[in-house]
């Protein structure tokens, strides 16, 4: 079948994307994670996301499932993840006309079943203070994070529970900082640059502190993709100058006995995992 330009189309590219809705009573997160993991699994459909948190009234609950209801009249039925935690917002919700995936409401009797207890209901417990020794820490790891980003800062070193070290582009930033704000982790991130290299030693304020390294690495042809758009056309970006630091980056990680991984196809989730997991890192 041809479309009006006269070029071919398939169904899929026909069909109008479903709307997804996350619902919550909350920050709409966790909704969005789990939600988007299932998704991940069916990577020939497109979607349209919309989250939709803090749903706090029965009214906000029934004007959701009012906008739910007429896209499912005039086109595909919307898919719908909820984490709602109030019983009566989730019985609103669950009326609607799309296809509802509650995603509190399928474990939390088996919970209550295993604990012998109620559920609170309480909204924002997983990403608001109501842990509040919880959420100081990930606070406090997020300053010390911004603080010894990128070898900018060698004091408190001896409270790291975490060195990520690097060529520049290679993910450290984001993982520490990711470490810091999702899992407390005190972690600091240094650079690798010619000295180094050519003396084939980590940064002289990082030898005491070898057995709290953890190395990154690329592949070549990555690091100068990912070094071309911050610096096109100059050597810091070039194939050659990418090559040559991440191969003498992996014979100093192997010659000073540091863990490495390399994030060239890594999103920062499962680095991070990886790492916890590798350094055996509690959270």
């Amino acid at each position: 079948m041809t479309n009006t330009s006269g070029l071919k189309t398939t169904g899929a590219e026909r069909s109008p994307a479903p709307v997804v809705f996350f619902l919550s009573n909350s920050t709409g997160i966790t909704a969005e994670t789990l939600g988007n993991t299932l998704l991940t699994q069916f990577p020939g459909h497109r979607f349209e996301r919309r989250t939709i948190p803090f749903i706090t009234t029965a009214e906000e609950a029934r004007r959701i499932v009012h906008t739910i209801d007429g896209l499912a009249a005039t086109g595909p039925r919307p898919i719908v993840f909820s984490t709602a935690v109030n019983r009566d917002i989730r019985a609103i919700l669950s009326q609607s006309k799309g296809h509802f995936v509650d995603l509190y409401d399928a474990h939390i009797a088996q919970l209550e079943s295993a604990l012998q207890a109620t559920a609170s209901g309480e909204a924002g417990k997983a990403h608001g203070v109501g842990d509040a020794i919880r959420y100081q820490s990930r606070m406090t790891a997020v300053e010390y994070a911004m603080e010894h980003d990128d070898g900018q800062s060698i004091r408190a070193l001896s409270r790291a529970a975490l060195i990520l070290i690097a060529p520049s582009r290679c993910g450290k930033t984001p993982t520490a900082m990711y470490l810091a704000l999702q899992h407390g982790i005190l972690a600091a991130n240094f650079p690798l640059i010619e000295e180094d290299f050519s003396r084939q030693s980590l940064p002289d304020p990082l030898l005491p502190h070898i057995h709290k390294c953890f190395g990154l690495t690329s592949l070549p042809v990555r690091l100068n993709q990912i070094r071309q758009e911050r610096r096109p056309g100059t050597t810091y970006a070039s194939l050659a100058q990418c090559s040559y630091e991440l191969r003498n980056a992996e014979e100093m990680y192997r010659s000073n006995g540091v863990p490495y991984m390399n994030s060239a196809s890594m999103s920062v989730e499962e680095i991070s995992a990886t790492i916890l997991q590798r350094m055996q890192l509690s959270h």
